[in-house]
Protein backbone atom coordinates (compact mmCIF):
# COMPACT_ATOMS: atom_id res chain seq x y z
CA UNK A 1 0.00 0.00 0.00
CA UNK A 2 1.72 3.18 -1.21
CA UNK A 3 0.22 5.89 0.97
CA UNK A 4 1.22 9.51 0.58
CA UNK A 5 1.46 11.32 3.91
CA UNK A 6 1.03 15.09 3.96
CA UNK A 7 0.56 17.64 6.75
CA UNK A 8 -3.17 17.82 7.35
CA UNK A 9 -5.01 20.76 5.82
CA UNK A 10 -8.01 22.44 7.36
CA UNK A 11 -10.14 21.06 4.52
CA UNK A 12 -8.96 17.51 5.27
CA UNK A 13 -9.64 17.98 9.00
CA UNK A 14 -13.21 19.08 8.26
CA UNK A 15 -13.77 16.13 5.92
CA UNK A 16 -12.40 13.66 8.46
CA UNK A 17 -14.52 15.19 11.23
CA UNK A 18 -17.58 14.35 9.11
CA UNK A 19 -16.75 10.66 8.71
CA UNK A 20 -19.42 8.38 10.19
CA UNK A 21 -18.56 4.86 11.27
CA UNK A 22 -21.14 2.06 11.64
CA UNK A 23 -22.03 0.66 15.08
CA UNK A 24 -20.16 -0.13 17.28
CA UNK A 25 -17.32 1.82 15.65
CA UNK A 26 -19.39 5.02 15.73
CA UNK A 27 -17.57 5.43 19.04
CA UNK A 28 -14.76 6.80 16.83
CA UNK A 29 -16.87 9.48 15.12
CA UNK A 30 -15.15 12.82 15.75
CA UNK A 31 -18.50 14.31 16.68
CA UNK A 32 -18.86 11.77 19.52
CA UNK A 33 -16.61 13.90 21.76
CA UNK A 34 -16.93 17.67 21.64
CA UNK A 35 -13.48 18.34 23.13
CA UNK A 36 -11.72 15.98 20.74
CA UNK A 37 -13.61 17.51 17.83
CA UNK A 38 -12.51 21.01 18.83
CA UNK A 39 -8.88 19.91 19.21
CA UNK A 40 -8.98 18.32 15.77
CA UNK A 41 -10.76 21.13 13.93
CA UNK A 42 -9.07 24.18 15.46
CA UNK A 43 -5.77 24.73 13.63
CA UNK A 44 -4.40 26.56 16.69
CA UNK A 45 -5.11 23.56 18.95
CA UNK A 46 -4.51 20.70 16.52
CA UNK A 47 -1.16 18.96 16.83
CA UNK A 48 1.36 20.17 14.25
CA UNK A 49 2.23 16.49 13.87
CA UNK A 50 -1.09 15.50 12.28
CA UNK A 51 -0.99 14.04 8.79
CA UNK A 52 -3.46 13.09 6.07
CA UNK A 53 -3.15 9.75 4.29
CA UNK A 54 -3.82 9.67 0.56
CA UNK A 55 -4.01 6.60 -1.64
CA UNK A 56 -4.39 7.13 -5.38
CA UNK A 57 -5.53 10.70 -4.71
CA UNK A 58 -8.22 9.72 -2.19
CA UNK A 59 -8.17 10.75 1.48
CA UNK A 60 -8.20 7.40 3.28
CA UNK A 61 -7.00 8.22 6.77
CA UNK A 62 -5.05 10.34 9.20
CA UNK A 63 -2.44 10.03 11.91
CA UNK A 64 -1.29 12.19 14.81
CA UNK A 65 2.13 11.72 16.37
CA UNK A 66 2.74 12.64 20.00
CA UNK A 67 6.45 13.32 20.44
CA UNK A 68 6.32 14.20 24.15
CA UNK A 69 8.05 10.92 25.13
CA UNK A 70 10.54 10.83 22.25
CA UNK A 71 12.20 8.56 21.24
CA UNK A 72 8.94 6.64 21.85
CA UNK A 73 6.20 8.01 19.59
CA UNK A 74 2.54 7.70 20.58
CA UNK A 75 0.34 7.25 17.52
CA UNK A 76 -3.32 8.15 17.05
CA UNK A 77 -4.78 7.05 13.73
CA UNK A 78 -7.95 6.49 11.81
CA UNK A 79 -9.04 5.05 8.48
CA UNK A 80 -11.93 6.23 6.34
CA UNK A 81 -15.06 4.27 7.31
CA UNK A 82 -15.35 2.91 3.74
CA UNK A 83 -11.82 1.48 4.00
CA UNK A 84 -12.12 -0.06 7.48
CA UNK A 85 -12.86 -3.76 7.89
CA UNK A 86 -11.70 -4.68 4.38
CA UNK A 87 -8.29 -6.17 5.11
CA UNK A 88 -6.40 -2.93 4.56
CA UNK A 89 -5.58 -2.20 8.20
CA UNK A 90 -2.23 -3.97 8.31
CA UNK A 91 -0.91 -2.09 5.27
CA UNK A 92 -2.25 1.18 6.65
CA UNK A 93 -0.65 0.72 10.08
CA UNK A 94 2.65 -0.38 8.54
CA UNK A 95 2.61 2.77 6.40
CA UNK A 96 1.93 4.85 9.54
CA UNK A 97 4.88 3.26 11.33
CA UNK A 98 7.22 3.62 8.38
CA UNK A 99 6.37 7.30 7.95
CA UNK A 100 6.63 8.01 11.70
CA UNK A 101 9.95 6.16 11.99
CA UNK A 102 11.52 8.18 9.18
CA UNK A 103 9.95 11.49 10.20
CA UNK A 104 10.83 11.22 13.89
CA UNK A 105 13.95 9.05 13.83
CA UNK A 106 12.38 6.46 16.12
CA UNK A 107 11.55 2.78 16.14
CA UNK A 108 9.57 2.69 19.41
CA UNK A 109 5.82 3.24 19.30
CA UNK A 110 2.81 3.21 21.58
CA UNK A 111 -0.90 3.52 20.94
CA UNK A 112 -4.19 3.12 22.78
CA UNK A 113 -7.32 1.41 21.51
CA UNK A 114 -10.79 0.85 22.97
CA UNK A 115 -10.88 -2.73 24.28
CA UNK A 116 -14.09 -3.53 22.38
CA UNK A 117 -12.24 -2.93 19.10
CA UNK A 118 -10.98 -6.50 18.67
CA UNK A 119 -10.55 -5.95 14.92
CA UNK A 120 -8.00 -3.14 15.44
CA UNK A 121 -6.25 -4.96 18.28
CA UNK A 122 -5.71 -7.96 15.99
CA UNK A 123 -4.21 -5.69 13.30
CA UNK A 124 -1.90 -4.03 15.82
CA UNK A 125 -0.72 -7.43 17.07
CA UNK A 126 -0.05 -8.62 13.50
CA UNK A 127 2.27 -5.64 12.90
CA UNK A 128 4.17 -6.33 16.12
CA UNK A 129 2.45 -4.37 18.90
CA UNK A 130 2.24 -6.05 22.31
CA UNK A 131 -0.57 -5.60 24.82
CA UNK A 132 0.56 -3.71 27.92
CA UNK A 133 -2.24 -2.64 30.25
CA UNK A 134 -5.84 -1.53 30.30
CA UNK A 135 -7.01 1.77 31.71
CA UNK A 136 -10.20 3.78 31.98
CA UNK A 137 -10.49 7.02 30.03
CA UNK A 138 -13.18 9.70 30.09
CA UNK A 139 -14.38 10.36 26.55
CA UNK A 140 -17.57 10.56 24.53
CA UNK A 141 -19.59 11.48 27.62
CA UNK A 142 -18.58 8.43 29.65
CA UNK A 143 -15.69 6.31 30.93
CA UNK A 144 -14.41 3.56 28.67
CA UNK A 145 -11.78 0.87 28.91
CA UNK A 146 -8.74 1.23 26.65
CA UNK A 147 -5.75 -0.98 26.01
CA UNK A 148 -2.25 0.46 25.74
CA UNK A 149 0.06 -1.31 23.30
CA UNK A 150 3.69 -0.86 22.34
CA UNK A 151 6.11 -1.89 19.65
Amino acid sequence: MKIQWTPITQQDAEIIAGWKYPEPYNFYNMTADEEDLELFLDPEKRSPHTYSAYLNGDLIGFMTLDLSNHPTIDIGLGMHPDEAGKGKGEGFVNSCLSFAAKRCQSAAFTLSVATFNKRAIAVYERVGFKKKQTFMQATNGGHYEFLSMEK
